[in-house]
Order: structure tokens, then sequence, then C-alpha cells
């Protein structure tokens, strides 16, 4: 991710997912909840690669278990916005990645809040690491930040 005091840009990311705010993503305070930005990245990262027939969540043997996972907050957003998830690759490994996620509300260019999520992917049924091979790691190379 950029330096911790830089918002990032759109133009830092290279896959971009549109969704929607719900009402009930608000709280009292009458912004977007902290825990829901993590549902974003969520919601994000797996939408991608479902559409990408990167992994299969119901039947696939490999699957990904999150690790880690972080977020920066510098702006609000709530409901009714929506929300622009960049998505980037910022690290692959044998068997896990960091994904690194930039949430953009409406049209701003700067990003409202960033985080980034580390996958290790495991066998389902033993949950023994898996190497990414195939068209899952060209996937995730073609996302890849070069830094």
């Amino acid at each position: 991710m950029s330096n911790a005091k830089e918002r990032d840009k759109r133009s830092d990311y290279k896959v971009f997912r549109t969704i929607t705010t719900r009402w009930a993503d608000n709280d009292v305070y009458g912004h977007m909840n902290n825990v829901v930005h993590y549902s974003l990245f969520d919601t994000a990262i797996n939408g991608w690669l479902f559409e990408e027939g990167a992994l299969d969540f119901t039947r696939g043997e490999t699957i990904g278990l999150v690790a880690e996972t972080g977020c920066r907050y510098f702006a609000e957003m709530g409901f009714p916005d929506v929300i622009t998830a960049g998505i980037r690759v910022g690290k692959i490994g044998n068997t896990s990645v960091r994904y690194e996620i930039g949430l953009f509300r409406n049209e701003d260019l700067e990003a409202s809040a960033q985080g980034f999520f580390v996958h290790v992917y495991v066998e389902r049924a033993t949950r023994k690491r898996e190497p990414i091979a195939g068209k899952f790691r060209d996937l995730l190379e073609a996302a890849a930040i070069n830094e």
C-alpha cells in the first residue's frame, strides 16, 4: 500500500468493482460503520475471483482463508453512496496472496478507505496449504503491482 499518510488514487488500482451501499450499512453516527469496510473488501475480492472463474467457492478443492487484514479510514461513506472498490495484488507467495483494496465514494478520485487481506490457499478437506498455480496465478499476476 502507499505511504500510510497518503490516500491512494483510482489510478493506483488495476481491477474495479462497483458495490451499492445499503441502508443497514449506516450506524447511529450517520456514516458507514467500520466493520462494513471489511465486508466490502471481501465482496470485491471474492466477486472478482468468482467472475473470473478463478475459484469455485462451493465445490472447488482449494479455498482461501483470511490470515491477516487491515484498514485505514480517510473519509466518511454511507448510504446511499455508490462505492467503487479498486483491487490490486500486492504480493503473491507460493500459497498466499496479499490483496489491496481502495474504496472510492461516488466519483471521488481519492480513496475513502484503504485496506488489505492476506489469504492463504488450502485444500478444502484437509486445510493443508495448496500452491497457487495455473489460471489463478495468471489472474493474480495480471493484477499485481510492480514496485
